[in-house]
């Protein structure tokens, strides 16, 4: 089960190009979406006008070498290790989940459009990494959602509540959970692996589709919100975003490090 592309099994009964033409379009859908948030909020706006007024106002410019230096230091300490969270727990399932979410769609988009058929045998390692992605997601998602997320009832709402900002996570849980079962049951030749196939399909296309009105889109736009924070900083205009969290000395005397839980 384990080393079995699901996708080149599910090909005789749908055709790969069928496969190929959805993922695709899923990635039309994100590219779209984001563009829409990114428009529909004025963020590349916000972000570009924020940046003009930090170089005019810049005590000292950050060029070359330094500015370098701190784009490594962006996607080192903001990205790779999402340095933005101060709280361990809450940085752990975060990292599981991110890191489970690239290996998945990654192992996905290698066998669907690599090895599409059983007549293309699929190396071993890509159906275990798409398994050990999802495994490594929900194991993060689920953490998250059950035991870190915000105490909505202390808020006087029920722990039941979901808004829109909760979409993608659910949606993300949902296809990953819904993806796995699916898998599982094909390879065990269980009749109810074309339900969980087509709910599966269904939870995927939520989440891709839905990326306006979740908050899937904030991946893109926070490595573009750290970078200039950084860099505010090291020009000695301050930025109106909190200190980056490696470098809490940064904050003011009347600031303290945010805590996130």
């Amino acid at each position: 089960m384990f080393a079995t592309n699901p996708f080149a099994v599910l090909s005789a009964h749908i055709p790969p190009a069928i496969i190929q033409g959805y993922v695709i379009v899923m990635i039309i859908l994100v590219a779209a979406g984001t563009l829409f948030d990114i428009v529909h909020k004025g963020s590349a706006k916000y972000f570009f006008d924020n940046w003009r007024k930090s170089k005019s106002k810049a005590a000292q410019q950050v060029e070359g070498g330094a500015l370098l230096s701190i784009a490594v230091q962006t996607a080192v300490v903001d990205v790779l290790a999402s340095g933005e969270f101060c709280n361990a727990r809450r940085r752990i399932a975060h990292l599981l989940t991110m890191y489970g979410f690239v290996l998945h769609v990654k192992a996905t988009a290698i066998m669907v459009f690599f090895y599409p058929t059983l007549a293309t045998p699929t190396p071993a390692i890509w159906p275990l990494l798409w398994w050990l992605g999802g495994l490594m997601l929900l194991v993060g998602g689920y953490w998250f959602w059950f035991f870190i997320r915000v105490d909505v009832a202390a808020e006087g709402n029920s722990p039941f509540r979901v808004v829109h900002a909760d979409l993608f996570v659910l949606s993300l849980l949902a296809s990953v959970t819904l993806g796995l079962i699916w898998a599982c049951l094909q390879a065990n030749g269980s009749a109810a692996s074309g339900l969980f196939c087509g709910l599966y399909i269904l939870a995927t296309t939520v989440l891709f589709a839905g990326v306006p009105w979740s908050k899937f889109a904030h991946m893109f736009f926070k490595p573009a919100a750290a970078f200039e924070k950084r860099v505010s900083y090291a020009n000695g205009t301050r930025s109106n975003l909190p200190a980056p969290a490696d470098k809490p000395e940064q904050f003011g005397s009347a600031r303290t490090a945010p805590r996130h839980y």
